[in-house]
């Protein structure tokens, strides 16, 4: 216990302040996508762009292309929630016979990318890293398009990032995406009673 205080210690003497940043404004967006505030978009569009920077900084080129395309899907998810007219869009559910054909392409998907990337890189976490990349990427989408569901996508992307830092000896990283997991079960719960409440609303109208 005492050496992981230290070593959380040691690591926070590291941070740089853009991390600092970086770090606050990803727990005001998931904060704020939770309660559906489209104010979510540019906190996500901020946290990226510096991040995009820091793992360039750090030669962490698979990540660079990730925050990249996070940057983009913040523009998108943006509009999306704007909607074509004033009415906003609405929190939906997938039926899980959608999730689970999904499921297995990613799953696919993870296994031919890790594969592929095997011949370049002589990693032994390669094949978690492509899971956490290819379900980031489809997760993000499901925010974007409001689908409840994506909150549990995040639930086992956040858990499975969590091992994967602290494996990597990134315990604050560890830390903050533990903090994600609840984040997204606070988030479940009341895009579920959104769902229901409009639910409603539309029986009575």
């Amino acid at each position: 216990m005492q050496e992981l205080l230290q070593h959380l210690q040691a690591q926070l003497s590291q941070q740089s302040y853009l991390e600092i940043v970086a770090v606050i404004l990803a727990l005001i967006y998931v904060y704020l996508a939770a309660r559906q505030n489209i104010w979510c978009w540019p906190s996500a569009l901020l946290s990226t762009a510096i991040y995009t920077y820091l793992f360039w900084e750090v030669t962490l080129p698979f990540h660079v292309v990730l925050n990249v395309y996070y940057m983009l899907m913040a523009i998108y998810g943006w509009r999306q929630w704007q909607g074509a007219s004033s009415q906003a869009l609405q929190v939906k559910s997938w039926s899980v016979q959608r999730h689970l054909l999904w499921i297995v392409l990613l799953v696919i998907g993870s296994l031919l990318l890790s594969t592929g990337a095997s011949s370049v890189f002589d990693e032994q976490y390669l094949y978690l890293d492509a899971f956490i990349t290819v379900f980031s990427v489809f997760t993000t989408v499901l925010v974007a398009h409001k689908v409840r569901e994506n909150w549990l996508y995040w639930i086992v992307i956040d858990l499975v990032s969590a091992y994967l830092f602290f494996a990597k000896g990134l315990v604050l990283t560890s830390l903050l995406f533990m903090l994600y997991t609840f984040f997204a079960f606070y988030g479940y719960l009341q895009w579920g009673k959104n769902r229901s409440n409009s639910a409603l609303s539309a029986a009575e109208s």
